[in-house]
């Protein structure tokens, strides 16, 4: 259990740290949120296979673990990306949240979930 929470600290440490400096060197203006979101899954699964070797309580994460991640953050990206533009989801404050503190929230759950 306390593996767990400090596999969850880590990701969340880490995972915005690593992604955001991976990040610099990467220029994609247009579709810059959705590399995100991949640079994110990825750090967020390295992390989880580094802490798996280092502590107890953590298992390794598999393949589909990853696709759960990956997944999770390009539904982050889409929404929002696209979210206040759909009329059903127009009344949702978009802006409250830093669209990529929601893609690395989305892949950490996604993560989480699969685990």
């Amino acid at each position: 259990m306390l593996g767990r929470l400090i596999l969850l600290l880590l990701q969340i440490a880490v995972g915005w740290f690593g992604t955001t400096a991976l990040m610099n060197y990467i220029k994609f203006g247009e579709f810059r949120l959705f590399i995100f979101a991949v640079v994110a899954a990825v750090v967020i699964f390295l992390i989880g296979i580094i802490a798996a070797v280092i502590l107890k309580d953590v298992g390794s994460p598999s393949s589909a673990t990853l696709s759960w991640a990956l997944g999770f953050a390009l539904i982050a990206a889409v929404l929002w990306t696209w979210g206040p533009q759909l009329p059903l989801l127009s009344e949702i404050p978009w802006g409250r949240i830093r669209a990529e503190y929601a893609v690395l929230a989305f892949a950490i759950l996604g993560y989480h979930l699969k685990r």
